[in-house]
């Protein structure tokens, strides 16, 4: 990684417009809308798609590693309308993220984000003892798909 020195990150209220580099911010909309750009746009053909519930715990907003997975979009979302944070960089090709593209984003509970194919993520975090998450990828994601370098030194440490 090219950064000789990390800054403290802030995290921005997240906005479909802030969002659009890395994926896509998902707001309710009226039942029998019909499916167009606004909705999730979703890339999961290369294997099984596993919907499932992630429960986490005491996650702070301390990081050291950051994630990509190069086979498929990612949808998250928090349960009981907890809000959550993610630190993301921009898909790119280079087998490391470009550093100085580092944002952080504030999740409010009442939406959900589909990170796009390639999106650097570090999260989700949050200040809640216990927070479930519904989570959206294939079924073997975490084992085939999930590159994840160490950051060379400490890393933001306050989204």
């Amino acid at each position: 990684m090219t950064s000789s020195q990390l800054q403290p990150l802030l995290a921005q209220a997240i906005t479909e417009e802030n969002f659009r580099p890395y994926g896509q911010l998902i707001l309710p909309s009226e039942d029998g809308k019909p499916y167009d750009p606004a909705d999730a746009q979703l890339h999961l053909a290369n294997g099984i798609p596993r919907f499932y519930l992630m429960r986490l715990r005491s996650r702070g907003r301390q990081f050291s590693r950051i994630t990509r997975h190069q086979q498929c979009t990612q949808c998250l979302g928090a349960l009981a309308g907890k809000d959550w944070f993610l630190a993301l960089c921009p898909p790119n090709s280079a087998p490391e993220p470009e550093l100085e593209q580092l944002a952080a984003f504030h999740i409010p509970g009442d939406c959900f984000i589909k990170l796009e194919v390639g999106t650097w993520h570090a999260g989700p975090y949050f200040d809640h003892e216990t927070v479930d998450f519904y989570n959206l990828e294939l079924s073997d994601t975490n084992v085939t798909d999930h590159f994840t370098p160490r950051f060379p030194q400490k890393p933001p440490d306050n989204l």
